[in-house]
Order: structure tokens, then sequence, then C-alpha cells
């Protein structure tokens, strides 16, 4: 298991509360008056009476994990937390880089050596899997190489990433480009379209057809989870909040991928590293989620101390057409993510915008492979 069985000094947290940093630095974890509006951190783009018939939907879709909830209190899991705990933390229990020429992820991508066991080169897959949606769900074995990680897949002739191999491939511009060539791939197999390259998506014109297959295949949840994954850690890590976004507008709000919310709120939104994009992607969750009772990742009930101030509400997100602005500020340490310095640094503004329904649908959009070709990776 490689990087992921070292590192003597390294105390695995044994809670999902010391897992979990999200709302630790947030001001608004008290519960609000009766009557209060909430601020979701998120535009809202459903009425009332959406939120009732998308309810309603829901009452025909209790399967997996949605089953659960109707049945038993929910619980977070203990699993889930410590495995993107470790993400988060750059896997803390890193162990030594190989030497350059044994940088299989980065020579795969730049067309040297092919994907093991299949002996598929990665421009092949670049030029003729696009659209080939059976090839694309019934193939186990190239997901792992088309989008690599510090940790072992399914897949065990890929290789693991090592932190001066991500150095490499941030560097090179070849291996870039294909990288995003192949999340277009994928995100039109999910029905889903890059629209730009600060990350933002929308629906792709096959939507329907793949939505329906995304909601009734769950083992897609876990492709989606390991591509978020990887996005963050080959330097698209403002890719990772438009596209959560969208996974839970359609989850939540639209009603075509119900049987995804739970793995969007369990796994996707804890891929993202910034604790303040983390707490705006699950206000717009808790205002949407229904029933609301069952919604487990919100903030926690504070004790109300002596002198304390009134609550403060974070800046409302637009992940449609705003880019991420550096914060000066950074986030207090944290057991999750911020003991390693590594959400603060990242937290972003977002400007406040109003989401369109149908999310960018009628948007101007640019030819994905076309402004790859040209992007200044």
């Amino acid at each position: 298991m490689g990087n992921l069985m070292g590192g003597l000094r390294y105390k695995e947290p044994s809670t999902v509360e010391e897992c979990d940093s999200t709302w630790e630095t947030d001001s608004e974890s008290e519960e609000q008056p009766q009557g209060a509006e909430e601020d979701s951190g998120i535009s809202d783009s459903m009425s009332t009476s959406e939120t009732a018939k998308c309810a309603e939907q829901m009452d025909s879709f209790q399967q997996f994990g949605d089953t659960a909830e109707s049945s038993t209190k929910m619980k977070r899991s203990l699993y889930a937390a410590k495995d993107l705990y470790k993400y988060r933390h750059s896997y803390p229990n890193y162990k030594e880089p190989r030497q350059l020429n044994e940088y299989r992820n980065l020579r795969f991508y730049l067309n040297k050596i092919p994907l093991v066991p299949d002996g598929i080169y990665v421009e092949d897959i670049l030029t003729k899997w696009k659209g080939d949606y059976d090839k694309l769900e019934h193939n186990h074995t190239y997901i792992q190489w088309l989008f690599p990680l510090r940790e072992q897949g399914l897949n065990f002739y890929a290789q693991e990433l090592t932190q001066d191999e991500i150095k490499e491939f941030q560097n090179t511009r070849e291996a870039k480009r294909r990288f995003l060539l192949a999340y277009t791939i994928m995100l039109d197999f999910f029905g889903i379209k890059l629209l730009d390259k600060n990350g933002n998506v929308s629906r792709a014109p096959n939507w329907q057809d793949r939505f329906q297959h995304l909601n009734e295949s769950q083992h897609n949840y876990l492709r989606i989870t390991r591509i978020l994954k990887s996005l963050g850690e080959l330097g698209f890590e403002s890719f990772k909040p438009p596209l959560v976004q969208l996974l839970l507008q359609e989850a939540l709000v639209e009603c075509t991928l119900p049987n995804m919310r739970h793995s969007a709120l369990e796994y996707f939104v804890y891929t993202v590293r910034a604790p303040s994009q983390r707490r705006a992607l699950l206000r717009f969750a808790q205002h949407h989620y229904q029933p609301p009772e069952n919604f487990i990742w919100g903030p926690p009930k504070r004790r109300c101390l002596p002198g304390g101030r009134g609550s403060k509400t974070e800046p409302a997100v637009d992940w449609s057409t705003s880019k991420a602005r550096s914060s000066k500020q950074g986030s207090p340490n944290s057991p999750r993510t911020e003991k390693g310095e590594l959400e603060g640094r990242e937290a972003g503004e977002w400007k406040t915008a109003k989401l369109p329904r149908g999310i960018l649908e009628g948007r101007a959009r640019v030819d994905t492979e076309e402004y790859i070709e040209t992007l200044p990776l």
C-alpha cells in the first residue's frame, strides 16, 4: 500500500470530529433564530414549490444510502472522513520519492509507456474513446492511470504518485494538456461539459441519457471521487468546486441524480481543500436537503459563551462565473486540514450572483479541445 503504511509519528484521527475542520473557523455554527433566513453561501435557484416537488420525487428513489436515511438515524462515515482527511493533508504517511526515470504516471501522460495491463497508450484513449460509453463503463483498469493519486487503487499495476512526480507533472505542459482532455472525456461520459479554463461546467447536450445512467450506476461515484482528488493533486484544485456544485444542484434541486446525494455530501464536498468553499457548498445543500432533519453535514451546535459576538455570514459563492482570489489571511490550525496549513492558504473569496436554473445552459460556450490546445499551463 506504499505511502499509507509508513510514518510512525503520524497519529491517525479516531473520530469524524477530529477529521472534519469544516466549521471550526466559522462564526455561524450556532443555530439560527426561528424564522431566520439561512445563508447557504450559494445563490438559490429553486422555489418552495420546486423543493416540495423534488421531495416527492425522492420518495420513489429509496435506494442504497437513501434507504438508510428513511429508516434509521444517519451517521457520518468514519472511513470516509479518515480517507479524505489523509488526502487533504497530503498523505501524512508519505514515503520517499522514486527516481525520475520511474515516474510512470508522467511517462504515461507523455505517451512513452502504455497503461498496464491493457497496453493502451494515452493518445489512443484521448482520440478513440470519447463517446464510447460502453468501453468507458466496463473497462476498469484505465481510471487509475488517467487520474493518478498518492494511494493505491484497484489496478495494482498502476503506480502511486509521489510528491516529486507531482511537481514534474505540474511543470510539464504536454502532460497537463492531455490530463485536461482526459477530464473532458470523463465529464462527457457523465453528461457534463467543461466550459472554460476556469473549470466551470454545465449540462452537456447528452445530459438526460447520461444522468439516467449515472443515477443507476453507483460505482461511477467512486470514479468521481478519484477524479476530484486527482484534480487537486495535479494543479487543478479550482476545478473541483464547480463540479461538486453542479452535482449537488442535480442531486438536490433538479432531482436528476437523487441516488448521488449521499456520495456528493459524504465524499465529493470533502475533497475540496478550502474550508470556506466546503462551508458554502454544505450551506447550499442544507437549504435544499429533504427531509431537513436528516441533514448531518451542517455546523455543529455551539454552547453560548458569555460575551459572545453575533454570527457572521460567509460571502455567497458563484461557482459559474468567478475565480477564486487568494486570501491574504490564513485559517487557524485544526485537526483535519488547517493543521497542515494546507486549506487556509487556498481559501478563496467568491462573488455573489444568481445561479440560473439549468446551470449555465444558456451561456456561450467555447470548444474544449480548442482552448486546451492554446491554454497557458
